[in-house]
């Protein structure tokens, strides 16, 4: 198991990679309450407003923006507010990333009051679910993260968990599954008491068009997955087909999922998950249910169907 875990930390970038990353649906009704979020807008930029959707059945906080810009001030005001009060508590923050724009909507973390007052060194970052390629290939959801996020903040290298990309696609799920039981075991993860299961301070994740979260798809036997922390698929429907994800069991134990969607082009899928409405296909977004908080943060294209 050690080898296993010090493959993953080889993965990582050092100092001297700072420059260049390294190789390696019929309508119910809802109700909207008009608020406006608490961030003090630099000199010149307007406030956010925001809209608070009460859903009719128990879906999480749902929090609607005038743009992905307000969005992304939220959004880091969350992180940052979890960040703080989990570093009060204990001497990590485990924090789960997805791919696509998800990473994107956290580039305020790296502004002020946000870069200075969040406590790095207690951030402990993974993934959801990462495509089994090289990490310098443009695919890599570690690449995108690296390039937009991880490079600019001063995370320390050791707490970062990439995948081994030399294994194949099975084998890296097995590492991985391998390298969270470690820390669960050393507690640098907490776990579940009711389901055993890793229990991560943040999961922060975005949805695709048709309802997907991290590599869980419609209608694919991987969202039916019990037992496994973390598994692989190799015919995504979506390239590439090779991938490795946290199985529903680990994402549902987490103390606080944030879903970050935006753009009118998933309006449909948010739709039927934030609707009472009954389907005979059931989208893997409608099947997050956390043992914590669930948020949501949308934009107003994101909204538009609600």
């Amino acid at each position: 198991m050690a080898a296993s875990f010090r493959a993953l930390s080889a993965a990582l970038p050092n100092q001297s990679l700072t420059r260049s990353p390294p190789r390696f649906l019929a309508a119910t009704s809802l109700s909207l309450r008009l608020n406006s979020v608490s961030y003090t807008p630099r000199r010149g930029a307007t406030r956010a407003s925001m809209a608070e959707i009460v859903t009719p059945k128990s879906k999480g906080k749902v929090k609607v923006f005038d743009t992905e810009e307000h969005l992304a001030v939220s959004l880091a005001e969350y992180a940052a507010d979890l960040s703080k009060k989990s570093s009060q508590r204990k001497d990590s923050f485990t924090v789960v990333l997805s791919g696509g724009s998800l990473v994107k909507s956290l580039r305020k973390l790296l502004e002020q009051p946000f870069i200075d007052s969040v406590d790095w060194s207690k951030w402990h970052v993974f993934w959801v679910d990462e495509r089994v390629v090289p990490k310098d290939h443009p695919d890599s959801n570690y690449l995108l993260a690296y390039n937009e996020f991880l490079s600019k903040v001063p995370i320390p290298t050791g707490n970062v968990y990439a995948i081994n990309d030399a294994l194949s696609a099975e084998g890296a799920a097995d590492d991985y599954e391998t390298c969270l039981k470690h820390l669960v075991k050393t507690k640098t993860i907490d776990q579940s008491e009711s389901t055993g299961f890793p229990k991560f301070d943040l999961m922060l994740m975005g949805m695709g068009p048709d309802g997907h979260i991290a590599s869980l798809f419609p209608e694919h036997p991987l969202i039916h997955e019990k037992e496994k922390w973390v598994s692989f698929i190799t015919d995504s429907p979506k390239p590439p087909p090779e991938r490795i994800s946290f199985t529903l069991p680990v994402i549902n134990s987490s103390a606080n999922i944030a879903l970050v969607v935006a753009g009118a082009g998933k309006a449909n899928a948010v739709h039927i998950a934030l609707s009472d409405v009954s389907n005979s296909d059931v989208l893997p977004v409608q099947l997050v249910a956390p043992e914590g908080e669930l948020s949501w943060f949308l934009d107003k294209g994101a909204a538009s169907k609600l």
